[in-house]
């Protein structure tokens, strides 16, 4: 269940919450994870627009995006976490409209320490937040039983 925020100077993007989504959906088809209301409502993304004279390079250039992924330890292998970078990179680009910025994105990928990931107030094991999306798939299956007959 990801957090992702995304850093940017005002107006670089024309919907920011469009690009919320997009993010937020990318990390999660990424990651693989079940597609149940545990994950959907709890992998989100955050847009923040930064004052313009807030961010710089060594040269003074401002014209950056820096993407932060936040995920639970060992949820990314490397092959998820190329993908995860090159498909938000590419989603940042093309939400600002400007193919020219996928050289200017940094994607940094963070993962919580075991213990490290809060949801619903308890702060979860790897082990949990397993025993947790099985628990709700049961429980989606046995309704779907239950609609069924």
């Amino acid at each position: 269940m990801p957090m992702i925020d995304a850093y940017a100077a005002p107006g670089t993007f024309a919907d920011p919450h469009q690009l919320a989504v997009d993010l937020a959906t990318a990390v999660m088809t990424i990651e693989q994870v079940p597609d149940i209301p545990m994950f959907r409502k709890n992998t989100a993304a955050f847009v923040h627009e930064l004052p313009a004279d807030a961010l710089a390079n060594v040269d003074g250039d401002g014209n950056y995006v820096r993407v932060q992924v936040l995920t639970n330890a060992g949820a990314l292998d490397r092959d998820k976490q190329l993908a995860v970078v090159r498909r938000l990179t590419d989603i940042v680009a093309a939400a600002a409209g400007d193919p020219s910025l996928a050289d200017r994105t940094w994607v940094l990928l963070t993962e919580a320490p075991e213990g490290g990931w809060g949801l619903h107030g308890h702060a979860h094991t790897n082990e949990e937040l397993v025993a947790a999306a099985r628990a709700e798939i049961a429980e989606l299956r046995a309704a779907a039983e239950t609609a069924a007959t």
